[in-house]
């Protein structure tokens, strides 16, 4: 009985140790930023200005970790009006049928360091697939207000055609590369 007490302590003390962060968007010490070829010939970058998450991380047991993210696509901005427009069009982001992305982690595999990939399912245009994402722990510490945060940052190609977008944009465009840059503010 004392072992099988000693185990549910032991357990429960590990899962209790993750910590909680909610995504520091006031701050804006975050980002969704994503890039994708231009004719073969130059990089079109934007990123989306709404968004929101949150996410759960021990740096003792990082596998442990979840998080979840919600992006606005009406909120696409490449500083070119004319553009967003056309991207927030039926044929491509139909950001009026797709007014979100979304991602929910499933898995991670991380290192010590908090380096490795997070696996979950991902959300763009009304479908939903798994992917993995290549993350970096950017660090974490304590900040000058009182507060404890960390940060990540990672990277993933995303084929439109995978996610129902099959407007012919040329073949250096049928893959974007999707960026994201999280600071956590533990609650």
């Amino acid at each position: 009985m004392k072992i099988k007490t000693l185990l549910l302590s032991l357990a429960l003390s590990a899962s209790v140790s993750a910590s909680d962060y909610k995504i520091d968007i006031p701050g804006m010490h975050a980002a969704v930023q994503f890039k994708i070829s231009h004719l073969g010939t130059s990089w079109l970058m934007g990123r989306f200005d709404k968004f929101d998450g949150s996410f759960s991380y021990d740096a003792n047991n990082p596998n442990d970790s979840k998080i979840s993210m919600v992006v606005d696509t009406k909120s696409v901005n490449t500083n070119h009006a004319e553009r967003d427009v056309h991207l927030r069009a039926e044929n491509l982001l139909d950001t009026d049928k797709y007014p979100q992305a979304t991602f929910s982690s499933e898995s991670f595999d991380l290192n010590s360091e908090g380096n490795g990939t997070v696996t979950g399912k991902f959300t763009l245009h009304g479908v939903e697939k798994t992917v993995t994402m290549a993350i970096t722990k950017v660090g974490e510490g304590k900040d000058p207000w009182g507060g404890y945060r960390v940060g990540f940052e990672g990277t993933m190609n995303i084929k439109l055609a995978d996610y129902g977008i099959t407007r012919n944009l040329g073949k250096a465009s049928e893959t974007l590369e999707l960026y994201v840059a999280i600071e956590g503010k533990r609650q």
